[in-house]
């Protein structure tokens, strides 16, 4: 059972009991003219079905009786830089940081992840120790659903316990499934805590804009891209058309976040 019950629910039967709450209020407030009473259409034009300061939200937004769910994939940020995409100077400021190093880590990327991230820093002379205080402020997002176990305890505070859980439940889906089975062991502030430095992959042929929305600092090049790359084969097709919308770069960076079905 979830330990958020009145919070979280799996997004299809979201979907059906913001529908079926439709039906009732339509038949309920719904005059002779055949629209709802301008009473009821203020107080119900949207149902919230989920709701949360943090990584995601399901809301069910009902529209001429029609229910739609929006949930994000990339992780929300409390506070967390994405090594990826910050400035220069907000990379030189963080602990352990100069402006040198800063300056590296701008030119290796896209970092491939905090593996690759922590073998740059570590390169460059920080300690283990060092490098895992500077994570508490900025990261890499893990792939939830292909990251080692190295990677995952690279996240300060998620250790062996958490290395594990996360393989568990994997395939990963949705945020309300990572609340879910995370919530059970460590709590409500400790999985938003964790959410942040992890994605959820998000099919090309799917994916909303809302939730292509989350991929950090995406040029709209890029979504245009991405929706003309929905019959993509392989991720190296989706990453050309990428490429050529917007940079090498930039590509490397946003594919990470994508899956070819």
């Amino acid at each position: 059972m979830s330990p958020f019950p009145n919070r979280w629910h799996d997004p299809s039967r979201a979907r059906e009991q913001a529908v079926l709450r439709l039906r009732s209020l339509t038949v309920a407030a719904r005059p002779k003219n055949g629209s709802l009473t301008g009473a009821a259409r203020p107080k119900n034009r949207s149902l919230t079905v989920a709701a949360r300061k943090g990584h995601w939200a399901v809301v069910g937004v009902v529209v001429f009786g029609l229910a739609a769910v929006a949930e994000a994939q990339v992780g929300k940020s409390l506070g967390l830089l994405d090594i990826n995409t910050a400035a220069e100077k907000d990379l030189a400021a963080l602990p352990h940081m100069n402006a040198e190093l800063a300056k590296s880590l701008v030119a290796a990327r896209p970092v491939d992840g905090p593996a690759a991230l922590n073998k740059h820093l570590l390169e460059h002379k920080l300690t283990q120790e060092q490098a895992a205080e500077l994570y508490g402020k900025a990261f890499v997002h893990i792939n939830l659903n292909t990251a080692t176990k190295e990677e995952i305890m690279l996240i300060p505070g998620a250790g062996k316990k958490m290395a594990r859980e996360f393989a568990e439940y994997r395939p990963w889906k949705t945020w309300a499934q990572f609340d879910r089975e995370i919530g059970k062991y460590v709590g409500e502030k400790e999985t938003a805590r964790l959410a942040q430095y992890c994605f959820i992959p998000m099919s090309v042929k799917t994916a909303t804009d809302e939730q292509l929305g989350t991929i950090p600092s995406l040029p709209p090049a890029a979504l245009e891209a991405i929706h003309q790359s929905k019959s993509a084969k392989t991720v190296d097709e989706l990453k050309a058309a990428l490429a050529k919308a917007t940079s090498e770069k930039e590509a490397g960076r946003i594919v990470r976040f994508l899956v070819v079905e």
